[in-house]
């Protein structure tokens, strides 16, 4: 039976989220004249309060402001890389990076799914060594430029698991033949956490926390 370890991202290997602090740190690198754009940014934030936008769309909106409309892949590729070497130095658990690297010795595969932005997302989990990756993916077009648009659906909740199980039939695993371990921090991620054989709630948000000693799951406090 192959085994499988699906890790998520953000408050689950970091400590602090990286969409963000991903979208300053590409602002203050390539174009500081962007903070201008800062006074719109509550009005995402406000209307994604009010259910008046998804979380899609307040994600694109954000990057819009922050990032550009067309950016060259090839011109912010540098500061990915900065970027991804600062969330290894500074935004992650170490416990975690020895869980992953136990996962690994077990002769497990190595999963990262995130709704983090696959263009820097590649970057950490090189990192870390994992084997493949399940983002966010934004559009980039003919002439490599990235643009405020994401492709399919936002990687998060019920949106995430769907995208596991698409990636395990294009690798041909059928879910019997599999021996899935699946960690996280939050309450979104009960549908992949439900889909693993085995259930590991990482530093859990409270309602998570309360689920997994509910569902007996395993609890790994890595702070």
């Amino acid at each position: 039976m192959k085994k499988i370890s699906i890790y998520d991202m953000d408050r689950t290997i970091t400590i602090r989220g990286t969409y963000t602090p991903f979208l300053f740190h590409m602002l203050f690198a390539r174009a500081p004249w962007r903070l201008i754009f800062m006074p719109l940014l509550p009005f995402g934030f406000i209307a994604y309060g009010l259910k008046l936008i998804s979380r899609e769309a307040l994600k694109t909106y954000n990057q819009r402001l922050l990032l550009g409309s067309r950016v060259s892949i090839a011109k912010i590729t540098p500061h990915i890389e900065r970027y991804a070497d600062k969330v290894m130095r500074s935004n992650s658990y170490a416990k975690a990076i020895k869980q992953i690297e136990a996962d690994r010795a077990e002769g497990r595969q190595l999963v990262l799914a995130t709704a983090s932005y696959e263009i820097y997302v590649n970057a950490i989990a090189e990192r870390l060594g994992f084997d493949n990756v399940i983002a966010t993916r934004l559009e980039i077009n003919e002439q490599g430029q990235v643009l405020p648009k994401i492709i399919d659906n936002n990687c998060y909740d019920d949106a995430k698991l769907d995208r596991i199980k698409t990636f395990l039939d294009e690798q041909g695993l059928t879910r019997d033949a599999i021996h899935i371990r699946a960690y996280s921090d939050h309450i979104t991620d009960v549908p992949m956490l439900e889909y693993a054989d085995e259930a590991v709630a990482t530093t859990p948000s409270l309602p998570l926390r309360l689920m997994a000693k509910k569902r007996n799951w395993k609890i790994l406090d890595w702070n």
